[in-house]
């Protein structure tokens, strides 16, 4: 992934003292170990819950850094990119009024320090912009004596701000999940004021999105009365793409994932999601979290074949331990109907 532009700012914060920032007056040197560390963040970006969204274009005056003007646009961090992409802003102005703004938000909302890491890449025909406030930890390494010694050393799982644009999805003007960003779990004055600061607005629910679209597959698999083993594949197959997209930080394509769940009818998914108006955009960005929960439970014996998703196991099934029984409350249509003409 070539590194077009690099740099670190640090932030000292202690206990109750301003924030201090210092800025680096030059973007870092390409190197090896630049782009070791590029991996290493991104593998960690992609694993974090994420909120997904697009800059705002109007004013808001909720979720403003102390000290900042109430009125002051939330895409102003869109305008200065903008600005940076047409050769109007370098990148040292750039990203040192990106960590103007989060030193402020830090003396708002935390008592931390951190590295701000800006990086500007190509990856193929696409571009993006990655921040993220990076923290140490204390480590121990082996020196050229083969002693052991303290090591100070960055924790790039522990970033508690971060975010990504993809630049290119972002003027190609025909995309509103282009700015991704991490859902801090320290509080909901923090998350807003850091959705502020990107001037960053939620288009689309990843959680809820990825739900979405288990159910459509389980209502899909129920449709086409699918025999234990290709339900089996099937899920297999939706759950390892839908987790490599999100260990890649890509999108679940609906059209491209119908066609590996059928290679015979490609568009037999996709048709299936279309007809029964489930909601769902062509493009989802997948929630790990939710994913790892999504298996299915399958048996047989004697006569009986039974297969359902894990969720819906504590209210359509229930499973009662002592006695052995499987109860299901809600019997499929098709099931129901064949049931009743038995009867």
């Amino acid at each position: 992934m070539p590194i077009l532009n690099a740099i670190v700012h640090r932030i000292e914060k202690a206990g109750d003292a301003p924030a201090r920032l210092l800025a680096a007056s030059e973007p870092l040197s390409a190197s090896d170990t630049l782009e070791a560390m590029l991996e290493g963040l991104t593998r960690a970006y992609h694993a974090k819950s994420k909120a997904w969204g697009h800059f705002s274009d109007t004013t808001t005056e909720a979720g403003n850094v102390e000290g900042e003007e109430a009125d002051a646009p939330a895409s102003a961090l869109a305008a200065e990119i903008t600005d940076y992409l047409a050769d109007k802003r370098d990148f040292v102005t750039l990203t040192r009024g990106i960590a103007e703004r989060l030193a402020r938000l830090l003396d708002a909302h935390l008592s931390v320090s951190g590295d701000l890491m800006v990086l500007d890449t190509r990856f193929g025909d696409a571009r993006f912009l990655t921040l993220a406030l990076l923290h140490h930890r204390e480590g121990f390494a082996i020196d050229g004596d083969l002693q052991p010694v303290p090591a100070r050393q960055l924790n790039l799982t522990q970033m508690s701000l971060a975010a990504r644009l993809d630049i290119s999805q972002w003027q190609s003007g025909d995309s509103r999940q282009y700015l991704s960003w991490t859902r801090e779990r320290g509080g909901k004055a923090l998350a807003e004021g850091f959705a502020a600061l990107l001037g960053g607005v939620e288009g689309v629910d990843a959680p809820g999105e990825t739900r979405t679209l288990l159910k459509a597959f389980s209502d899909y698999v129920e449709k086409e009365d699918l025999a234990e083993e290709a339900s089996r594949e099937k899920t297999e197959t939706l759950v390892d793409y839908a987790s490599e997209q999100a260990s890649r930080g890509e999108p679940v394509t609906l059209e491209e994932l119908s066609g590996l769940l059928d290679e015979q009818q490609p568009k037999a998914f996709y048709d299936h999601i279309r007809n029964a108006d489930y909601g769902l955009s062509p493009e989802i960005p997948p929630d790990r979290k939710t994913l790892n929960q999504f298996k299915r439970f399958t048996g047989r014996a004697g006569g009986v074949s039974i297969s359902f998703d894990s969720h819906l196991l504590g209210s359509s099934v229930e499973y009662d331990e002592h006695s052995d029984r499987l109860i299901i409350k809600q019997v499929p249509k098709q099931l129901k109907e064949q049931l009743k003409r038995q009867g």
